[in-house]
């Protein structure tokens, strides 16, 4: 089995994954998702602890960076004209919340 060759954001120009790309990267980041705004397209991979920590101080200091921390940091493939155009960066912004899925815990006093 392949392992996945995740490319750096800044360096990353890929803009599709093939189906192999794709089932590799499930195997390596343990989740993928296609993220669809308008004709524009985006693959991320499921954030890492240290990604939403990061993600947590940068939205402190500003709302948005929140996402976009998530977004550049879990980047695989896809059209970045989303971090230009308003409109289709907040259309992506609002799946974002679905990718950090936080499970629910119970807490019981003994």
């Amino acid at each position: 089995m392949d392992k996945f060759k995740k490319i750096p954001f800044d360096q990353n120009t890929l803009t599709e994954l093939t189906p192999e790309q794709i089932e590799a990267a499930k195997r390596e980041y343990k989740g993928v998702y296609l993220i669809t705004a308008g004709d524009k397209k985006i693959y991320l991979h499921k954030p890492d602890r240290q990604t939403i920590d990061l993600a947590t101080i940068s939205g402190r200091q500003k709302p948005s960076l929140f996402e976009e921390t998530i977004l550049r940091n879990c980047w695989l493939a896809g059209n970045k004209e989303v971090f230009d155009d308003v409109d289709l960066f907040y259309s992506v912004k609002e799946n974002i919340g679905d990718i950090v899925e936080i499970k629910s815990a119970e807490l019981t006093k003994l």
